[in-house]
């Protein structure tokens, strides 16, 4: 359709975001083209009177810097691409917020992008990242294939990986092992001798690390141990474990959640549908130490995972790979520590 002038209603909605252009401003401005692009390019030379002009010219304009034409012009366009499956479910999600917040306050521009675990879309992921000449990939779940890795070596691209050990790439990752050694040692020295871990099917590189730690330790010391496990990582999951391990002639008196949501599931599961007390019945401690965690209906004991500091880490190794793109891939390691509320008190 259009309005009568020949124009159709595409052609009127591009007019319509036509941004601001630097020629508008050296028009007002009265000044030329390259004075404008001097102006605000850092460190270069313009006579304050000129400068005075543009600035007045653009903020009358409402004028912004193309920063992104500027970035491919340098072949950076200091976007940084944060690549998640299911970013919005619990702690992934505040470690999100936290490495958008940090990439922000860095000058960087975070990307968030949505994607499944299977080589083909992450790899769909990268090339996209690439195509717009992102400054850097980071990984918050999924095992980026042999071939990611190398096209983000061969593009001179650093590659952060969070929450798993990746040998060929940079990497952040908790303490998964010691955090649930020790849950199983507090919950023996408490007296509890029925453990259980609440784990996930999903078979991330963290959970397995999770369950195994806690599965060896408690044998070792002579407690009797069972796993029980639901689809994901998730809530739901944590009513599915809780069915299968309290199905048993012998219920545990302990359980170990590999995280958060899994412990609210299963929490919510023992008291109201088999009216347990938690934790005169049964002891429960989490992983993750998500904000829920602290909520009076929970007041869950768990391993804290800081997102912030996590994050932090992270862009340190981006920085160092940038200065230096040949140094051997670095290894972070975040050690959780115990919070304790009332679902356990050591």
């Amino acid at each position: 359709m259009n309005d009568g002038s020949g124009r159709d209603g595409k052609t009127q909605r591009k007019e319509r975001m036509r941004f601001v252009s630097a020629e508008q401003v050296a028009r007002l401005a009265g000044v030329s083209r390259s004075a404008v692009s001097r102006t605000f390019t850092l460190g270069a030379s313009v006579a304050p009177l000129t400068r005075e002009k543009v600035m007045k010219a653009a903020e009358e304009l409402g004028y912004h810097v193309n920063d992104l034409a500027r970035g491919v012009l340098a072949n950076q366009s200091h976007l940084v691409g944060i690549v998640a499956t299911r970013p919005e479910v619990g702690f992934r999600a505040h470690l999100a917020a936290a490495l958008s917040k940090a990439l922000i306050q860095r000058g960087s521009i975070p990307i968030l992008i949505n994607t499944g675990q299977t080589e083909k879309e992450l790899l769909a992921a990268q090339k996209m990242l690439i195509g717009h000449r992102a400054e850097a990939t980071i990984i918050l779940s999924g095992s980026p294939p042999a071939h990611f890795v190398e096209l983000a070596r061969r593009n001179g691209q650093p590659l952060v990986v969070i929450g798993r050990s990746e040998p060929d790439a940079d990497h952040v990752r908790a303490g998964n092992s010691e955090a649930s050694r020790k849950a199983a040692t507090i919950f023996f020295e408490k007296g509890r001798r029925r453990l259980a871990v609440a784990g996930s099917h999903s078979a991330t590189s963290s959970i397995a690390e999770r369950e195994t730690a806690f599965m060896t330790t408690a044998v070792a010391l002579g407690a009797s141990v069972s796993i029980g496990r639901g689809k994901d990582s998730d809530y739901d999951s944590g009513i599915a474990a809780a069915r299968q391990l309290f199905s048993q002639p012998e219920r545990p008196d302990a359980v170990y959640c590999a995280n958060d949501q899994i412990a609210f599931g299963l929490m919510d599961y023992v008291r109201t549908t088999l009216g347990l007390r938690i934790p005169e019945d049964i002891s429960v401690i989490g992983f993750d130490d998500v904000p829920e965690a602290a909520w009076l209906s929970y007041r869950l004991t768990t391993f804290r995972q800081d997102p912030i500091v996590m994050a932090k880490q992270a862009i340190e190794l981006i920085e160092k790979r940038l200065a230096n793109p040949d140094l051997p891939p670095a290894h972070e390691r975040v050690i959780p520590e115990l919070i304790i509320r009332d679902s356990f008190k050591p």
